[in-house]
Formats: structure tokens, C-alpha cells, sequence
């Protein structure tokens, strides 16, 4: 059995437009572009066809991927949430204790992450370390750069 994505409402909602988006306004511009190089004749010398179609491609494969994604969705009623222990759905500030550095990070699903914007996968090494931990506590980080420690200062909705 396929596994269940755990997402927000808002991850959901996000997934669900983008999805809408590439139906509705992904297609029909790469239907114009196909269009557009047909119109230049003889395909075997024709590397704009080839490139729209490889853009078709690419877009259709987009889309099947988040119809797939949506199909195991698991929405996570945020109301429900406790801030006493870590989880998918929860706001954490820690403290890296190489650096001193204090960051802060929601962790979500690996459909939502975009660490760049604070928001990091349960399924990252650190996401996955800080899951089921509390305030207080000292977290290992197993990473590709090495074993990293966090203090955990706050969790939060």
C-alpha cells in the first residue's frame, strides 16, 4: 500500500491550485507551443516541436504526480494539535549548539518543504530527529555534513 502524505490544509490547498494551474494554463500554453512548431514543417529537423513536446511531457508527468500525491492525502486538523511534543504540523525554534544559531522551522510534509522559507520535511534528517522530542530536550541530527545538536527552545501550532 501506497503511503499516506501528511499535509496541511494549507499544503493541500497549495497542491490542489497547482494542479488546477497546469490542467487549465500549463496545457494550453504548451499546445500553442506545439502549434506554433508544427507550423515550421519537417519535425525531424525541428528542435522546437521537440522541445515542446518535451515540455509536454514534463508537464503531464507533474501532473500525474500530484493527482497521485493528493490521492493519499492526509489532512491534519492543526486545531488538534498539542505544542508539547514535536510533530508534522508543528513550529519549532532551536538552537544549534555548533554555532549558537537560533532557527526556526515548521516541520511538514515532503510535499511542503521549501527549507529555504523555514519549512523543513518529517523526513528530513532533521525533521525526522526532532519528531516525538520536547522543550528542553537535545536532539542528534544524523546529516550529510556530519552529526549536528539542537536544543529544543519552542514548539508552537
Amino acid at each position: 500500500m501506497a503511503k499516506e502524505i501528511i499535509l496541511t490544509y494549507a499544503g493541500k490547498k497549495e497542491l490542489e491550485e497547482e494542479l488546477e494551474q497546469l490542467k487549465t494554463v500549463g496545457r494550453k500554453d504548451v499546445a500553442d507551443k506545439i502549434k506554433v512548431a508544427l507550423s515550421f514543417g519537417d519535425l525531424s529537423e525541428n528542435s522546437e516541436y521537440d522541445e515542446a513536446k518535451s515540455e509536454q511531457g514534463k508537464l503531464e508527468a507533474r501532473i500525474s504526480e500530484i493527482e497521485e500525491m493528493l490521492s493519499r492525502v492526509k489532512v491534519l486538523d492543526e486545531d488538534q494539535l498539542s505544542s508539547d511534543i514535536i510533530h508534522v504540523g508543528s513550529k519549532v525554534k532551536i538552537k544549534d549548539l555548533e554555532d549558537g544559531e537560533v532557527l526556526d522551522y515548521q516541520i511538514v510534509g515532503f510535499s511542503q518543504a521549501d527549507p529555504g522559507n523555514g519549512r523543513i520535511s518529517d523526513e528530513s534528517p532533521v525533521g525526522k530527529a526532532l519528531i516525538g522530542h520536547k522543550v528542553g530536550e537535545t536532539v542528534e541530527a544524523e546529516t550529510p555534513s556530519g552529526i549536528l545538536s539542537f536544543d529544543i527552545l519552542e514548539i508552537s501550532k
